[in-house]
């Protein structure tokens, strides 16, 4: 009996719980499955802060401490498209300094130690170097050599003991196809985001952009700047390659003079030979010494022209152009001097050819680098500054055939490197400009430190703050340090005051003056002269004048070639053959140097710009440029003041006498 009821209460249980869960399935709903992490389908972006150490020298403010430490940015193409030439940008927060970057570049070529709170501002651009494209995981198989990319960090930072977050503000993607939001802490250490295409990117990528196994068939578009600067490997051997290196200047008004080009060699290449430029040193000593000696035993390194990690580039004068040897190769050989296409077409490039001996493990006719850091200066100070990206591949260049064929040769691979002008924070300008006019006597000269003040100046005390002094026409012609008598002399006269102390000078090697000689019913007419206070001569000047309100109204230019270029602008040029402006030399009977001037009166009609106004101001300009620089302008015009005739033919006398002396003693 017992034996036969357990079985039926192991029945009733069973039902029992059968019964309960059918209640409970009939008043609450199941639980949905959990939705499948997608994770990143785009660009992921990683940084992992590894560690950190104390370092000398202890501080009293722990907030302040030095601590080395060390880090990695990772980039994963996790998306449908390469990402090509890829660049990240890191917004540091606690004063890093950079003290060595692997797997990447800083993108605007900076010299570690790199301060990244200073040199960089708001953030640090990192390009990927040599691995600069990463490609598809479909197209790879997921191959995350061929998919990602790792940048090692190592440097200095400021901060205070742990607990303490030491990760980077922003994490972003540097390229404008892709939208990166927030980036998320996911540890105390490790800061990520997922960067992915904008729809309008979206829209324009093509199937064969999606799905390219190799990149470099598909280039991105060549960019566009101030200078480009175009690598061409025109022929590739296992060891070694021949490069042509072109410098091409799209500024509108930058110019370069003796211009000096350098880059970075990142493994371990070095210069065998060169043609259409030299390099500033002739050093073998770093591949004897070095793993290059090592493995070209049998190399006479007597031949090698450079083996410095970061040469420096020169052109060759005019004069070794038909040099067999260093010469012969188109747009080189210009002595460093490179116009802008407004001025002169074809003089706007340089070339020139160098062949290269790789190291291993490159030692591959299809393993091809470009060099790093390219930075490139003019040695006039009136040359503007550029600042540089990475190089980035981009089609081969194409080159008519040597022998007239109708047809075209393609380098083997093809880099860019955009260059920009840019102005410094609190950076001066390196020209200046005074105004004067025939109805008043005095010239209003170029403002106080118009060009920065030396900041360690010798000499008498002066005040970096008050008004440049006017001066008598002739004081143009005398250096600042030997105009002191003739201002105070001319402010007795005039009655003016003289401030205490003394304002100090320009400091400017050129300026640049405008007189309004006449003024009559149908037009009028400018006298603008160039002052050379540099110990150089300058070669191929050129100045451009805006003029606001008188642009229409201008004629012509009796001594420049003059132009009107369009935007109010007046492009100056001096005459074939006398487009030198010569430095500033000492004339006989003074004991002082006086500089190299050139003039030309500019005439103007009145007829397409009616009620213009002269006197008022509007016969001034309201911008100069003189070869590129964008000149400091005066803060005041003259006044007219009841003493035209008088100071017309006075202003003029003393000019016309002080250049035909200047011109005899030349001759």
């Amino acid at each position: 009996m017992a034996a036969s009821a357990a079985p039926q209460a192991v029945v009733l249980g069973l039902l029992l719980l059968a019964g309960l869960a059918a209640a409970q399935r009939g008043t609450t709903p199941a639980a949905a499955a959990p939705a499948p992490d997608p994770g990143c389908n785009g660009i992921q972006l990683t940084y992992n802060f590894r560690d950190r150490t104390k370092i000398r020298p202890f501080v009293s403010d722990r907030s302040k401490q030095p601590y080395a430490f060390r880090a990695n940015a990772t980039v994963l193409n996790s998306g449908t498209r390469p990402l090509k030439s890829w660049a990240i940008l890191v917004e540091f927060a606690h004063g890093e300094i950079l003290v060595g970057v692997d797997g990447a570049v800083l993108t605007g070529g900076g010299e570690l130690p790199y301060n990244t709170t200073e040199d960089a501002g708001n953030a640090t651009s990192f390009s990927g170097y040599p691995q600069t494209d990463l490609l598809t995981p479909i197209a790879t198989a997921g191959d995350l050599s061929q998919i990602q990319a790792s940048v090692g960090i190592v440097g200095t930072l400021f901060a205070g003991p742990d607990p303490i977050m030491l990760l980077p503000t922003k994490l972003s993607l540097d390229n404008p196809d892709y939208k990166c939001p927030a980036a998320r802490n996911t540890t105390d250490k490790i800061l990520t985001t997922c960067c992915v295409l904008t729809p309008e990117a979206e829209a324009n990528a093509t199937v064969i952009d999606a799905n390219a196994t190799y990149p470099t068939k598909n280039f991105l578009p060549r960019g566009t700047g101030d200078l480009v600067i175009t690598y061409d490997v025109l022929q590739a051997y296992p060891s070694s390659y021949l490069a042509l290196v072109t410098l091409e200047n799209n500024a509108k008004l930058g110019r370069l003079d003796n211009w000096r080009l350098s880059w970075e060699w990142r493994r371990g290449e070095f210069i065998y030979s060169m043609k259409g430029a030299h390099t500033s040193e002739v050093d073998t000593s770093g591949c004897i010494y070095g793993p290059q000696g090592q493995y070209y035993q049998s190399l006479d390194f007597s031949q090698v022209l450079n083996c410095d990690r970061k040469p420096v580039i020169l052109d060759l004068p005019l004069s070794r152009y038909n040099d067999t040897q260093i010469g012969k190769i188109d747009n080189c050989c210009r002595n460093g001097t490179i116009l802008p296409k407004s001025m002169d077409e074809k003089q706007s490039k340089s070339a020139f050819q160098m062949q290269v001996f790789k190291m291993p493990p490159d030692l591959n006719r299809t393993k091809l680098f470009p060099p790093a850091n390219f930075k490139i200066a003019g040695a006039s100070s009136l040359n503007p500054d550029y600042t540089c990206g990475q190089p980035v591949p981009v089609s081969p260049t194409s080159f008519p055939d040597p022998s007239g064929l109708d047809s075209t040769t393609l380098a083997m691979a093809t880099w860019q490197v955009v260059c920009n002008i840019t102005r410094t924070k609190g950076a001066k300008p390196k020209c200046c400009v005074t105004f004067s006019a025939y109805y008043n006597e005095s010239v209003i000269p170029c403002n106080t430190c118009a060009c920065g003040c030396p900041a360690n100046r010798r000499g008498p005390t002066c005040s970096t703050t008050a008004q440049s002094m006017l001066l008598p026409p002739e004081a143009l012609l005398v250096p600042f340090d030997n105009r002191t008598q003739k201002a105070v002399a001319w402010a007795e006269l005039k009655h003016y005051n003289v401030p205490r102390p003394m304002p100090c000078g320009d400091f400017c090697g050129v300026s640049i003056n405008w007189h309004v000689s006449t003024d009559y019913n149908k037009g009028w007419s400018a006298r603008v002269t160039l002052f050379n206070w540099e110990d150089v001569d300058m070669v191929n000047w050129f100045a451009a004048i805006v003029m606001d309100k008188a642009y229409d109204g201008f004629e012509k230019a009796y001594s420049f070639n003059a132009t009107a270029v369009g935007k109010n602008t007046i492009f100056m040029q001096g005459l074939e053959g006398l487009n030198y402006l010569v430095k500033q030399t000492n004339m006989s009977g003074t004991d002082y140097l006086v500089p190299g001037k050139q003039q030309s009166v500019i005439s103007f009609t009145k007829k397409l710009t009616p009620g213009i106004d002269v006197v008022a101001g509007d016969g001034f300009p309201s911008k100069v440029f003189f070869n590129g620089d964008e000149c400091a302008m005066p803060q005041r015009i003259p006044m007219s003041s009841g003493f035209r005739t008088r100071l017309s033919s006075a202003f003029a006398l003393v000019l016309v006498l002080a250049a035909s002396a200047f011109l005899l003693l030349q001759q």
